[in-house]
Protein backbone atom coordinates (compact mmCIF):
# COMPACT_ATOMS: atom_id res chain seq x y z
CA UNK A 1 0.00 0.00 0.00
CA UNK A 2 1.50 3.32 -1.07
CA UNK A 3 0.79 7.05 -0.93
CA UNK A 4 2.36 9.83 -3.00
CA UNK A 5 2.95 13.17 -1.29
CA UNK A 6 3.50 16.03 -3.73
CA UNK A 7 5.42 18.67 -1.79
CA UNK A 8 7.00 21.96 -2.82
CA UNK A 9 10.39 20.28 -2.22
CA UNK A 10 9.57 17.30 -4.48
CA UNK A 11 7.52 14.11 -4.61
CA UNK A 12 7.74 11.58 -1.76
CA UNK A 13 6.44 8.03 -2.11
CA UNK A 14 5.59 6.17 1.11
CA UNK A 15 5.02 2.44 1.52
CA UNK A 16 2.75 1.53 4.48
CA UNK A 17 3.16 -1.31 6.98
CA UNK A 18 -0.49 -2.38 6.96
CA UNK A 19 0.05 -5.60 8.94
CA UNK A 20 2.12 -3.98 11.70
CA UNK A 21 0.09 -0.77 12.17
CA UNK A 22 -3.38 -1.15 10.59
CA UNK A 23 -5.05 1.74 12.46
CA UNK A 24 -2.23 4.18 11.72
CA UNK A 25 -2.22 3.19 8.04
CA UNK A 26 -6.01 3.48 7.75
CA UNK A 27 -5.99 6.89 9.41
CA UNK A 28 -3.22 8.16 7.13
CA UNK A 29 -4.76 6.74 3.93
CA UNK A 30 -8.25 8.13 4.58
CA UNK A 31 -6.91 11.59 5.49
CA UNK A 32 -4.93 11.62 2.25
CA UNK A 33 -8.07 10.54 0.36
CA UNK A 34 -10.15 13.49 1.60
CA UNK A 35 -7.24 15.90 0.86
CA UNK A 36 -6.90 16.78 4.52
CA UNK A 37 -3.13 17.30 4.18
CA UNK A 38 -3.35 19.65 1.21
CA UNK A 39 -1.37 22.86 1.83
CA UNK A 40 -0.20 21.59 5.23
CA UNK A 41 3.13 23.22 6.19
CA UNK A 42 6.34 21.38 6.99
CA UNK A 43 7.58 22.49 10.42
CA UNK A 44 9.94 21.46 13.23
CA UNK A 45 12.79 20.60 10.84
CA UNK A 46 15.80 19.30 12.74
CA UNK A 47 18.79 18.74 10.50
CA UNK A 48 19.87 15.11 10.16
CA UNK A 49 17.15 14.13 12.64
CA UNK A 50 13.53 14.54 11.45
CA UNK A 51 10.82 16.90 10.25
CA UNK A 52 7.15 17.03 11.21
CA UNK A 53 3.97 17.88 9.31
CA UNK A 54 0.31 16.84 9.27
CA UNK A 55 -1.25 19.85 11.04
CA UNK A 56 -3.22 21.30 8.11
CA UNK A 57 -3.05 24.90 9.38
CA UNK A 58 0.18 24.87 11.35
CA UNK A 59 0.98 24.77 15.07
CA UNK A 60 1.90 28.48 15.15
CA UNK A 61 -1.60 29.58 14.15
CA UNK A 62 -4.19 30.36 16.83
CA UNK A 63 -6.84 28.74 14.58
CA UNK A 64 -5.09 25.37 14.68
CA UNK A 65 -6.59 22.51 16.69
CA UNK A 66 -3.52 20.28 16.25
CA UNK A 67 -5.10 18.07 13.62
CA UNK A 68 -7.77 15.38 13.75
CA UNK A 69 -7.84 11.69 13.01
CA UNK A 70 -10.17 10.37 10.33
CA UNK A 71 -12.60 9.11 13.00
CA UNK A 72 -13.20 12.72 14.03
CA UNK A 73 -14.87 13.20 10.61
CA UNK A 74 -12.88 16.29 9.54
CA UNK A 75 -13.82 18.34 6.51
CA UNK A 76 -11.23 18.38 3.78
CA UNK A 77 -11.90 22.05 2.95
CA UNK A 78 -12.34 23.71 6.37
CA UNK A 79 -10.11 21.19 8.23
CA UNK A 80 -12.61 21.14 11.12
CA UNK A 81 -13.65 17.96 12.92
CA UNK A 82 -17.37 17.31 13.38
CA UNK A 83 -16.70 14.79 16.18
CA UNK A 84 -14.09 16.39 18.50
CA UNK A 85 -14.23 13.48 20.95
CA UNK A 86 -12.81 11.19 18.22
CA UNK A 87 -9.97 13.48 17.12
CA UNK A 88 -7.32 11.27 18.76
CA UNK A 89 -6.78 7.52 18.72
CA UNK A 90 -4.39 5.05 20.30
CA UNK A 91 -1.75 4.01 17.72
CA UNK A 92 0.10 0.70 17.49
CA UNK A 93 3.70 0.38 18.70
CA UNK A 94 5.63 -2.62 17.39
CA UNK A 95 8.95 -3.61 18.93
CA UNK A 96 10.38 -4.95 15.69
CA UNK A 97 10.02 -1.57 13.98
CA UNK A 98 12.74 0.96 14.89
CA UNK A 99 13.74 4.37 13.55
CA UNK A 100 16.91 2.83 12.14
CA UNK A 101 16.81 4.04 8.54
CA UNK A 102 16.42 7.43 6.98
CA UNK A 103 12.91 8.03 5.69
CA UNK A 104 11.06 6.16 8.43
CA UNK A 105 7.47 7.48 8.71
CA UNK A 106 5.67 7.45 12.07
CA UNK A 107 2.70 9.11 13.75
CA UNK A 108 3.51 11.86 16.23
CA UNK A 109 2.03 11.03 19.63
CA UNK A 110 1.38 12.74 22.93
CA UNK A 111 0.74 11.41 26.44
CA UNK A 112 -2.93 10.90 27.30
CA UNK A 113 -4.28 13.25 29.95
CA UNK A 114 -6.47 10.49 31.37
CA UNK A 115 -3.92 7.67 31.43
CA UNK A 116 -0.22 8.68 31.47
CA UNK A 117 0.76 5.19 30.32
CA UNK A 118 -1.02 5.65 26.98
CA UNK A 119 -0.02 7.77 24.01
CA UNK A 120 -2.49 9.25 21.53
CA UNK A 121 -2.11 10.29 17.89
CA UNK A 122 -4.10 12.51 15.54
CA UNK A 123 -3.03 13.57 12.05
CA UNK A 124 0.57 14.75 12.53
CA UNK A 125 3.36 12.49 11.33
CA UNK A 126 7.17 12.49 11.36
CA UNK A 127 9.72 11.50 8.70
CA UNK A 128 13.29 10.89 9.83
CA UNK A 129 16.21 12.66 8.10
CA UNK A 130 18.97 10.45 9.51
CA UNK A 131 19.81 6.91 10.52
CA UNK A 132 19.46 5.36 13.97
CA UNK A 133 17.15 7.96 15.50
CA UNK A 134 16.67 5.99 18.70
CA UNK A 135 15.13 8.94 20.55
CA UNK A 136 11.85 8.44 18.66
CA UNK A 137 11.52 4.75 19.49
CA UNK A 138 8.52 4.24 21.78
CA UNK A 139 7.36 7.85 21.28
CA UNK A 140 6.41 7.86 17.60
CA UNK A 141 4.36 4.99 16.11
CA UNK A 142 6.00 3.68 12.91
CA UNK A 143 3.62 2.88 10.06
CA UNK A 144 5.62 3.31 6.82
CA UNK A 145 8.85 4.19 5.05
CA UNK A 146 9.95 6.41 2.17
CA UNK A 147 10.86 4.43 -0.93
CA UNK A 148 11.21 7.30 -3.42
CA UNK A 149 11.93 11.00 -3.05
CA UNK A 150 15.10 11.11 -0.98
CA UNK A 151 16.19 14.18 -2.95
CA UNK A 152 13.14 15.98 -1.53
CA UNK A 153 14.17 14.86 1.95
CA UNK A 154 17.62 16.32 1.33
CA UNK A 155 16.12 19.68 0.30
CA UNK A 156 14.04 19.75 3.47
CA UNK A 157 17.08 18.75 5.52
CA UNK A 158 19.18 21.61 4.11
CA UNK A 159 16.46 24.29 4.31
CA UNK A 160 17.08 27.49 6.27
CA UNK A 161 14.96 27.39 9.42
CA UNK A 162 14.19 29.70 12.33
CA UNK A 163 14.62 28.97 16.03
CA UNK A 164 11.46 26.85 16.15
CA UNK A 165 12.58 24.73 13.18
CA UNK A 166 10.16 26.17 10.63
CA UNK A 167 11.67 26.86 7.19
CA UNK A 168 12.04 30.55 6.38
CA UNK A 169 10.53 29.86 2.96
CA UNK A 170 7.43 27.70 3.23
CA UNK A 171 7.59 24.01 2.38
CA UNK A 172 4.05 22.68 1.88
CA UNK A 173 2.28 19.42 1.09
CA UNK A 174 0.55 20.42 -2.14
CA UNK A 175 -1.35 17.24 -3.05
CA UNK A 176 -1.81 13.66 -1.83
CA UNK A 177 -2.45 10.71 -4.13
CA UNK A 178 -3.50 7.29 -2.75
CA UNK A 179 -1.95 4.65 -4.96
CA UNK A 180 -3.62 1.65 -3.25
CA UNK A 181 -6.32 1.64 -0.54
CA UNK A 182 -7.48 -1.68 0.96
CA UNK A 183 -9.74 -0.07 3.59
CA UNK A 184 -13.40 0.81 3.45
CA UNK A 185 -14.36 4.41 4.05
CA UNK A 186 -15.61 5.20 7.57
CA UNK A 187 -19.28 6.21 7.82
CA UNK A 188 -19.85 9.88 7.07
CA UNK A 189 -16.59 10.32 5.20
CA UNK A 190 -16.98 12.35 2.00
CA UNK A 191 -14.27 12.55 -0.59
CA UNK A 192 -14.06 15.92 -2.44
CA UNK A 193 -14.25 15.71 -6.23
CA UNK A 194 -11.28 18.05 -6.66
CA UNK A 195 -8.49 19.33 -4.50
CA UNK A 196 -9.81 22.14 -2.30
CA UNK A 197 -8.21 25.57 -2.36
CA UNK A 198 -6.20 26.73 0.68
CA UNK A 199 -8.40 28.10 3.43
CA UNK A 200 -8.11 31.62 4.83
CA UNK A 201 -6.47 30.24 7.96
CA UNK A 202 -3.85 28.45 5.89
CA UNK A 203 -3.12 31.50 3.75
CA UNK A 204 -2.65 33.57 6.90
CA UNK A 205 0.27 31.36 7.96
CA UNK A 206 2.29 32.01 4.78
CA UNK A 207 5.65 33.58 5.57
CA UNK A 208 7.46 33.41 2.22
CA UNK A 209 5.39 31.53 -0.35
CA UNK A 210 6.85 28.27 -1.59
CA UNK A 211 6.54 29.43 -5.21
CA UNK A 212 8.01 32.88 -4.60
CA UNK A 213 11.28 33.37 -6.48
CA UNK A 214 13.94 35.00 -4.34
CA UNK A 215 15.97 37.08 -6.77
CA UNK A 216 19.55 37.84 -5.93
CA UNK A 217 20.64 41.43 -5.58
CA UNK A 218 22.15 42.42 -8.91
CA UNK A 219 22.49 46.14 -8.25
CA UNK A 220 26.02 47.13 -9.25
CA UNK A 221 26.29 49.76 -6.53
CA UNK A 222 25.10 47.36 -3.86
CA UNK A 223 27.48 44.64 -5.04
CA UNK A 224 30.38 47.10 -4.99
CA UNK A 225 29.45 48.14 -1.46
CA UNK A 226 29.34 44.50 -0.38
CA UNK A 227 32.73 43.87 -1.97
CA UNK A 228 34.28 46.83 -0.14
CA UNK A 229 32.82 45.69 3.17
CA UNK A 230 34.30 42.21 2.73
CA UNK A 231 37.66 43.65 1.73
CA UNK A 232 37.69 45.98 4.73
CA UNK A 233 36.79 43.07 6.98
CA UNK A 234 39.66 40.99 5.60
CA UNK A 235 42.12 43.85 6.07
CA UNK A 236 40.93 44.38 9.65
CA UNK A 237 41.50 40.70 10.43
CA UNK A 238 44.99 40.95 8.96
CA UNK A 239 45.79 43.95 11.14
CA UNK A 240 44.48 42.06 14.15
CA UNK A 241 46.70 39.07 13.38
CA UNK A 242 49.87 41.15 13.03
CA UNK A 243 49.08 43.12 16.17
CA UNK A 244 48.27 46.55 14.72
CA UNK A 245 44.70 46.38 16.01
CA UNK A 246 43.53 44.99 19.34
CA UNK A 247 40.60 43.32 17.55
CA UNK A 248 39.07 43.50 14.08
CA UNK A 249 35.76 45.01 15.25
CA UNK A 250 37.37 48.00 16.96
CA UNK A 251 35.39 51.21 16.34
CA UNK A 252 36.88 54.72 16.17
CA UNK A 253 36.13 57.22 18.94
CA UNK A 254 32.84 59.08 18.53
CA UNK A 255 34.10 62.44 19.82
CA UNK A 256 36.95 62.98 17.31
CA UNK A 257 36.61 65.14 14.18
CA UNK A 258 38.68 64.87 11.03
CA UNK A 259 39.41 68.24 9.39
CA UNK A 260 41.08 68.50 5.97
CA UNK A 261 41.81 71.02 3.18
CA UNK A 262 43.56 73.28 5.69
CA UNK A 263 45.86 76.14 4.80
CA UNK A 264 49.50 75.12 5.38
CA UNK A 265 49.93 78.17 7.62
CA UNK A 266 47.10 77.16 9.98
CA UNK A 267 48.47 76.29 13.41
CA UNK A 268 47.18 74.00 16.13
CA UNK A 269 46.43 76.89 18.46
CA UNK A 270 44.36 78.72 15.85
CA UNK A 271 42.31 75.62 15.03
CA UNK A 272 41.73 74.84 18.69
CA UNK A 273 40.57 78.39 19.37
CA UNK A 274 38.05 78.26 16.51
CA UNK A 275 36.56 74.87 17.48
CA UNK A 276 36.55 75.49 21.23
CA UNK A 277 33.35 77.53 20.96
CA UNK A 278 31.40 74.26 20.49
CA UNK A 279 32.69 72.68 23.69
CA UNK A 280 35.76 71.56 25.56
CA UNK A 281 38.58 70.50 23.22
CA UNK A 282 40.79 67.81 24.72
CA UNK A 283 43.36 67.83 21.92
CA UNK A 284 43.91 69.47 18.55
CA UNK A 285 46.74 68.29 16.33
CA UNK A 286 47.65 69.34 12.82
CA UNK A 287 49.45 66.41 11.20
CA UNK A 288 52.90 67.37 9.90
CA UNK A 289 55.68 65.74 7.94
CA UNK A 290 58.20 64.06 10.23
CA UNK A 291 61.27 65.25 8.32
CA UNK A 292 60.36 68.73 7.10
CA UNK A 293 57.74 69.67 9.70
CA UNK A 294 55.43 71.04 6.98
CA UNK A 295 51.67 70.75 7.49
CA UNK A 296 49.95 67.95 5.62
CA UNK A 297 46.81 70.10 5.64
CA UNK A 298 44.63 67.86 7.83
CA UNK A 299 44.06 67.60 11.58
CA UNK A 300 42.27 65.66 14.32
CA UNK A 301 40.24 67.43 16.99
CA UNK A 302 39.08 65.54 20.08
CA UNK A 303 36.14 66.91 22.05
CA UNK A 304 35.13 66.16 25.59
CA UNK A 305 31.70 64.82 24.61
CA UNK A 306 29.95 63.30 21.63
CA UNK A 307 27.33 66.07 21.55
CA UNK A 308 29.99 68.81 21.18
CA UNK A 309 31.60 66.85 18.37
CA UNK A 310 28.30 66.51 16.49
CA UNK A 311 27.54 70.21 16.92
CA UNK A 312 30.94 71.17 15.50
CA UNK A 313 30.41 68.78 12.57
CA UNK A 314 27.14 70.42 11.52
CA UNK A 315 28.37 73.99 12.00
CA UNK A 316 31.91 73.90 10.58
CA UNK A 317 31.36 72.10 7.30
CA UNK A 318 32.62 74.35 4.47
CA UNK A 319 33.76 77.19 6.77
CA UNK A 320 36.55 79.49 5.50
CA UNK A 321 39.72 79.36 7.63
CA UNK A 322 42.85 81.23 6.45
CA UNK A 323 41.40 81.58 2.94
CA UNK A 324 40.78 77.81 2.68
CA UNK A 325 37.31 76.25 2.78
CA UNK A 326 37.69 73.25 5.09
CA UNK A 327 35.98 69.86 5.01
CA UNK A 328 34.85 68.27 8.29
CA UNK A 329 33.92 64.64 8.94
CA UNK A 330 33.86 62.18 11.81
CA UNK A 331 37.19 60.43 12.29
CA UNK A 332 37.53 56.85 11.15
CA UNK A 333 41.12 56.48 12.34
CA UNK A 334 42.05 54.15 15.18
CA UNK A 335 45.81 54.72 14.94
CA UNK A 336 45.95 56.66 18.17
CA UNK A 337 43.93 53.99 19.95
CA UNK A 338 46.17 51.27 18.52
CA UNK A 339 49.32 53.14 19.56
CA UNK A 340 48.02 53.50 23.10
CA UNK A 341 47.07 49.82 23.17
CA UNK A 342 50.47 48.66 21.91
CA UNK A 343 52.44 50.84 24.30
CA UNK A 344 50.34 49.72 27.24
CA UNK A 345 50.53 46.08 26.21
CA UNK A 346 54.31 46.20 25.94
CA UNK A 347 54.75 47.87 29.31
CA UNK A 348 55.63 45.70 32.27
CA UNK A 349 52.83 47.03 34.46
CA UNK A 350 50.05 46.62 31.88
CA UNK A 351 48.70 43.42 33.38
CA UNK A 352 48.08 45.00 36.77
CA UNK A 353 45.98 47.87 35.42
CA UNK A 354 43.06 45.79 34.08
CA UNK A 355 41.21 46.04 30.78
CA UNK A 356 42.75 44.81 27.55
CA UNK A 357 46.42 45.74 27.43
CA UNK A 358 46.01 47.93 30.50
CA UNK A 359 43.27 50.12 28.98
CA UNK A 360 40.05 50.02 30.96
CA UNK A 361 37.92 51.33 28.09
CA UNK A 362 39.20 48.67 25.70
CA UNK A 363 37.88 45.15 26.16
CA UNK A 364 39.20 42.04 24.48
CA UNK A 365 36.41 40.60 22.33
CA UNK A 366 38.26 37.91 20.45
CA UNK A 367 41.09 35.60 21.36
CA UNK A 368 42.53 32.87 19.18
CA UNK A 369 44.01 30.98 22.12
CA UNK A 370 42.73 30.95 25.65
CA UNK A 371 44.66 32.23 28.60
CA UNK A 372 45.41 28.72 29.87
CA UNK A 373 45.81 26.90 26.56
CA UNK A 374 49.60 27.12 26.52
CA UNK A 375 52.26 27.48 29.16
CA UNK A 376 53.89 30.78 28.32
CA UNK A 377 57.06 29.79 30.17
CA UNK A 378 57.78 27.11 27.59
CA UNK A 379 59.39 27.73 24.22
CA UNK A 380 58.32 26.77 20.75
CA UNK A 381 60.45 24.16 19.03
CA UNK A 382 60.99 26.14 15.84
CA UNK A 383 61.26 29.69 17.17
CA UNK A 384 64.36 30.47 19.23
CA UNK A 385 67.01 33.07 19.84
CA UNK A 386 70.21 32.27 17.94
CA UNK A 387 72.49 33.68 20.61
CA UNK A 388 70.69 31.84 23.34
CA UNK A 389 70.66 28.66 21.26
CA UNK A 390 74.41 29.00 20.66
CA UNK A 391 75.00 29.62 24.35
CA UNK A 392 72.90 26.62 25.27
CA UNK A 393 74.82 24.53 22.74
CA UNK A 394 78.12 25.77 24.16
CA UNK A 395 77.03 24.91 27.65
CA UNK A 396 76.09 21.44 26.57
CA UNK A 397 79.47 21.06 24.79
CA UNK A 398 81.37 22.14 27.89
CA UNK A 399 79.41 19.71 30.03
CA UNK A 400 80.19 16.91 27.60
CA UNK A 401 83.91 17.75 27.57
CA UNK A 402 84.06 17.87 31.36
CA UNK A 403 82.33 14.51 31.66
CA UNK A 404 84.78 12.92 29.19
CA UNK A 405 87.72 14.39 31.06
CA UNK A 406 86.45 12.93 34.33
CA UNK A 407 86.18 9.49 32.72
CA UNK A 408 89.71 9.66 31.30
CA UNK A 409 91.22 10.92 34.52
CA UNK A 410 94.00 13.49 34.85
CA UNK A 411 96.30 13.77 31.81
CA UNK A 412 100.03 13.05 32.37
CA UNK A 413 101.29 14.40 29.07
CA UNK A 414 102.77 17.88 28.95
CA UNK A 415 102.61 18.04 25.15
CA UNK A 416 100.71 20.91 23.60
CA UNK A 417 97.13 20.38 22.48
CA UNK A 418 96.48 18.50 19.28
CA UNK A 419 95.44 21.58 17.29
CA UNK A 420 98.68 23.43 18.17
CA UNK A 421 100.80 20.41 17.20
CA UNK A 422 99.13 20.21 13.82
CA UNK A 423 99.67 23.91 13.27
CA UNK A 424 103.41 23.63 14.02
CA UNK A 425 103.82 20.58 11.77
CA UNK A 426 102.11 22.44 8.93
CA UNK A 427 104.44 25.44 9.28
CA UNK A 428 107.48 23.15 9.52
CA UNK A 429 106.40 21.25 6.40
CA UNK A 430 105.88 24.52 4.51
CA UNK A 431 109.40 25.63 5.48
CA UNK A 432 110.99 22.37 4.38
CA UNK A 433 109.16 22.49 1.11
CA UNK A 434 110.34 26.01 0.40
CA UNK A 435 113.98 25.05 1.11
CA UNK A 436 113.63 21.97 -1.10
CA UNK A 437 112.33 24.01 -4.02
CA UNK A 438 115.12 26.64 -3.60
CA UNK A 439 117.80 23.94 -3.63
CA UNK A 440 116.42 22.44 -6.83
CA UNK A 441 116.28 25.84 -8.50
CA UNK A 442 119.97 26.52 -7.69
CA UNK A 443 120.92 23.02 -8.88
CA UNK A 444 119.15 23.59 -12.19
CA UNK A 445 120.98 26.88 -12.76
CA UNK A 446 124.39 25.24 -12.18
CA UNK A 447 123.67 22.39 -14.58
CA UNK A 448 122.49 24.80 -17.28
CA UNK A 449 125.71 26.89 -16.92
CA UNK A 450 127.98 23.82 -17.22
CA UNK A 451 126.10 22.65 -20.32
CA UNK A 452 126.49 26.08 -21.91
CA UNK A 453 130.31 26.13 -21.32
CA UNK A 454 130.73 22.65 -22.80
CA UNK A 455 128.98 23.65 -26.01
CA UNK A 456 131.17 26.69 -26.41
Amino acid sequence: MSVLLETSAGDITIDLFVKDAPMCCENFLELCKIKYYNYAPVYNVQQNFSFQTGDPIGPESKDSDGGSSVWGSPDGATKRASRPEKMAFEPEFTKKRKHADRGTVSMATTVSKVNPDKRLAGSQFIITLGDNIEQLDGKAAIFGEVVEGFDALEKINSAFVDQSGRPLQDIRVLHTVVLDDPYEDPPGLTQPPTSPLPSAEQRATVRIAHDEVLEEQNDAEQMEKLRREREARAQALTLELIGDLPFADVTPPEQVLFVCKLNPVTRDEDLELIFSRFGKVLSCEVIRDKKTGDSLQYAFIEFGSKEDCERAYFKMQGVLIDDHRIHVDFSQSVSRLSKEWRSSTNSKTARSRGGFGGIDSLEKRKQYRGEGDRDRSGRYDYVFDKKERRREGGDRGDDRARSQERRRGPSRSRSPPRRERKERERHAYDGKGERYRERHRSRDRGSREREYRSRR
